[in-house]
């Protein structure tokens, strides 16, 4: 007979497992930053309260990446808040009294002099089901809370793990950059392997899936074991919404590689926070010269998807900061045309830049194109370039093609240019027939 024998973890290793997750986010005595800035401020709002804080918890105290409603606090010691207990599970905490609670009621930040009675929270929490710590509203009164406002808690805790994931992807991506250098005296072939990883930590591995929609990428390197400034994504914002971008940021190699992860990481968290993407443009703007020492450009067009009711396509806003426009594909008219806002400055040259946006209804059999400038300022004889008149041309013969067939024959058409510069292409188009979107 075989014996098996169980063994549970102890309280230790869990607590060591989540320290270490902890840890790998990097985020503890962080600068404050605007992004949980407003997630603390909307906390509080959402369940009127006075205070609203996002807090982390390490092995001996618990520290304020963000608080609203209270200042001068920037950490307190690990058995004097209740966020101690909220991280216990992946469930919402809520003490409606604490003067009345058993354990609360000789808890000493609490019946000290900030006074608190009242506290909700929802842990965050990462996808491997560590919580690091809460999003947390407090009151000096005792109070009740809804089940509405306490969703709206988790949502938000869900927000700052999402921050928190792209914040350690731009992180991630400038340490591989390091890598890259130290290793490239050693091994060029090997080089080139990691440049390769690391565009590809740039892109998103795959377009996500949008019902009545086919979309289409590509990405051109202009040169092998060199990491380019060009970008895009597409990435959902809740239900029937999505946010895309495409850009360039100038240069290449390390510095456009940084850059080009602070500029996914930013508009990115932007777009969960504004309605209009031409505030993100204003954000991203204030992140990129925030560094007087460093000149840091790029282009970006950014918009939003807004799925339109009975078939009737998707509502799109677009936003231009310094890029060219994307064009529309027209299968009705058998027409090309640019779609642009009447304005729209080069982001990261001045602090006042100016930045507008353009809105459009993407009816079916109609396709989007967003490109960089890498295609139009190719030179294929050595002298002229190609332009965008030529690029219109080639795309009339192609109206009326899906987003997945277009841009394999643009690629075709990009690899025979052979572009001194990098080239990124991301093609939507609304589906003829609602329901048969192809992600």
């Amino acid at each position: 007979m075989v014996t098996t024998q169980f063994s549970a973890r102890s309280a230790d290793d869990v607590e060591a497992e989540r320290l270490r997750a902890l840890d790998r986010y990097a985020i503890l005595n962080t600068p404050r930053d605007e992004a949980f800035d407003r997630i603390a401020r909307l906390a509080a709002r959402s369940l009127d309260r006075p205070i609203g804080a996002i807090t982390f918890v390490d092995d001996r105290r618990i520290w304020f990446k963000a608080i609203h409603g209270v200042e001068g606090v920037s950490e307190i010691p690990r058995d004097s808040g209740l966020c101690t207990l909220a991280i216990r599970d992946s469930r919402t905490y809520v003490v409606r009294d604490t003067a009345a609670d058993p354990y609360v009621a000789n808890h000493v930040h609490f019946s000290g002099h900030v006074g608190i009675r009242f506290y909700a929270a929802a842990p965050i929490t990462t996808a491997d089901g560590h919580q690091l710590g809460t999003v947390s509203v407090l009151d000096t009164k005792p109070g009740d809370v809804t089940d509405g406002q306490l969703a709206t808690l988790v949502d938000l805790a869900a927000l700052v793990i999402n921050a928190l994931e792209l914040r350690l992807s731009a992180l991630t991506t400038v340490r591989a950059e390091r890598e890259l250098r130290d290793t490239a005296e050693r091994d060029r072939a090997t080089v080139e392997d990691y440049a390769t990883v690391l565009q590809r930590a740039l892109l998103p591995p795959a377009l996500p899936d949008i019902p009545g929609m086919s979309m289409a990428a590509h990405y051109h390197p202009a040169a092998a074991g060199q990491v380019g400034g060009d970008f895009y994504d597409v990435f959902g914002l809740g239900t029937d919404r999505w946010g895309f971008f495409l850009g360039d940021v100038e240069g290449h190699g390390a510095a456009a590689a940084a850059v080009t992860a602070l500029v996914r990481h930013t508009l990115r968290a932007a777009a969960l926070h504004h309605d209009d993407p031409t505030d993100g443009l204003y954000e991203l703007n204030t992140a990129l010269i925030a560094d007087p020492t460093e000149r840091r450009f790029c282009t970006v067009l950014f918009g939003k998807l807004a799925v339109q009711p009975a078939g009737g396509g998707f509502q799109v806003t677009l936003a231009t900061g310094g890029h060219l426009p994307a064009l529309l594909l027209d299968s009705a008219s058998r027409t090309v045309r640019p779609v642009r806002s009447s304005g729209g400055m080069l982001i990261g040259a001045v602090p006042d830049a100016n930045f507008e946006a353009c809105e459009m209804l993407l009816t079916p059999g109609q396709t989007l194109l967003l490109y960089t400038d890498g295609v139009v300022e190719a030179r294929p004889d050595g002298v002229t370039t190609f332009g965008e008149s030529a690029l219109r041309l080639f795309l009339s013969e192609r109206v009326g093609m899906p987003a997945t067939q277009l841009v394999p024959e643009l690629a075709e058409l990009v690899n025979a240019l052979q572009p001194d510069d990098d080239v990124a292409l991301l093609a939507l188009t609304a589906d003829p027939t609602s329901g048969d979107g192809v992600g």
